[in-house]
């Protein structure tokens, strides 16, 4: 890369362009191409996700893009939440349609209807699907690629439950799936419940998951809600007892969008281009042979067999067979990020070794029969390095704040996450926002603590500020 990761912004976009991730030259604005380079990572993310949700019990379903506009309204809070971020088809051809229908922002009014279809009796208890799709909202604020858009892809699970109780333990179990997700891509979240007033519109209450960037701020990219009976007694969902009495059902909705690429890239990156975890690198690891002399012909069916080795043992491999020197296919791959490449030359050859090297620099000679054993080995060591290295980068990106001067000062200066206390007054948010140069992100998941307000000096509990994109 021709910028150091220490200028994050610039980083960040050259990265995308020159690693083959997206093309922002699509005539759209916020609708980014997605190249086969950078949308095989994604895939491999959601691959991880949706396998998690389905070994869950959750059921993969689909559902239409489209939603009448009057079904589209029916919960006042939830349109009144999205309105200004709708996109409307209002005709079909030439023809002025007879009611326009909003291109989904997200799909509770669209799953929702067909719930009440669905559900008669507690038997037909729990629901729980989820669908990878894409949403559309008319992001009137500058786009970020891959980071804020206006075509969202995106994994949402959706869940239907006969109790609050049985509602809860389902927020604590995408609690849990969303956890060892992020963990799986090797990043640390902090886990936030929001404040009211950035609860998602018709949720009781909101868990955001928070990343830190390289550049001090955060990026919520991924989000569990607690629906409660709100959306249910809207759309008609109910449900009959073993007694016969009818019950409104208990809600949640959860979601992960292409913010779980962008931040792969952005917290493993470094000044070479990317660092893929193993897991989703469309190529684990990349075997690069050193042609020259008579043994040209021998490196390559040895490199090729080498490769259909580790496929058949689940590691995804690649011969680089170009006329190129070995160090521009080194520098090529190193910047795309593959976990590893292999070096095979002829003195390995005749003497049925390997070199394997991982991205981060571990370099073993390793015995030909031994490929596989070794390259998982040295594979699964990296991966653990990554996640290390990342929680300690959120550890030091921790701060605490007694005041809102001194609050400033620190998002300011470092960045990152800043425990300040909080009376839980709206007015006193706008202060910190304001004075402080932070938004309140939340209180932690399952920690309470109490804290003055820096706004206010009234009794407050704890919450963590940042500045956010």
């Amino acid at each position: 890369m021709k910028i150091p990761k220490s200028n994050f912004s610039e980083w960040y976009n050259e990265v995308l362009e020159a690693c083959d991730i997206i093309d922002i030259r699509y005539p759209v604005k916020g609708m980014p191409v997605y190249r086969p380079w950078g949308f095989g990572i994604m895939k491999r993310c959601f691959e991880q996700l949706e396998r998690l949700l389905d070994e869950s019990g959750h059921e993969q379903a689909y559902f239409p893009i489209l939603v009448p506009d009057d079904q589209f309204g029916k919960e006042a809070e939830h349109i009144k939440g999205f309105g200004d971020d709708v996109l409307w088809v209002t005709h079909g051809g030439n023809e002025l349609l007879e009611r326009k229908l909003a291109m989904r922002p997200t799909s509770e009014t669209i799953m929702y209807p067909m719930f009440s279809l669905w559900i008669r009796s507690h038997a037909d208890l729990p629901l729980r699907v989820h669908q990878t799709v894409c949403v559309y909202r008319h992001e009137t604020k500058a786009t970020k690629p891959l980071m804020r858009g206006r075509e969202v892809y995106w994994n949402e699970a959706h869940t239907v439950h006969a109790t609050e109780e049985d509602c809860e333990m389902q927020i604590g179990e995408a609690v849990r799936i969303y956890k060892k997700f992020f963990e799986l891509l090797g990043i640390p979240a902090m886990i936030l419940k929001r404040p009211a007033h950035d609860t998602f519109p018709g949720a009781n209450y909101s868990i955001a998951f928070d990343l830190l960037m390289p550049d001090g701020k955060t990026l919520q990219a991924g989000t569990v809600h607690n629906l409660g009976s709100k959306f249910s007694k809207v759309y008609d969902i109910t449900y009959t007892d073993a007694h016969g009495a009818k019950h409104d059902v208990h809600q949640t909705c959860y979601g992960i969008s292409m913010r779980c690429l962008a931040s792969v890239i952005a917290v493993h990156g470094d000044d070479k281009g990317l660092v893929l975890p193993s897991l989703v690198a469309p190529v684990q690891a990349v075997i690069v042979p050193i042609l020259f002399g008579d043994a040209k012909e021998a490196l390559l069916t040895k490199c090729k067999s080498l490769a259909d080795v580790l496929d058949s043992q689940g590691i995804r491999a690649r011969v680089d067979a170009r006329e190129l020197r070995p160090g521009e296919k080194y520098y090529y791959w190193e910047a795309r990020g593959v976990p590893m490449h292999i070096e095979l030359g002829p003195r390995e050859l005749a003497a049925k070794k390997l070199v394997l090297v991982t991205r981060d620099g571990e370099k073993r000679t390793v015995d030909e029969e031994k490929a596989v054993e070794e390259a998982r080995a040295m594979l699964a060591a990296q991966d653990a390095r990554l996640l290390e290295r990342a929680r300690k980068h959120l550890q030091e990106g921790q701060h605490t704040a007694d005041s809102l001067k001194k609050l400033a000062e620190t998002i300011t200066k470092k960045g990152g996450f800043v425990k300040i206390g909080w009376c839980g007054e709206e007015k006193c948010a706008e202060k910190v926002e304001k004075e402080g140069c932070a938004d309140i992100m939340g209180t932690e998941h399952g920690k309470l603590e109490s804290l003055k307000c820096v706004a206010c000096g009234k009794a407050g509990d704890a919450v963590w500020a940042a500045k956010a994109y």
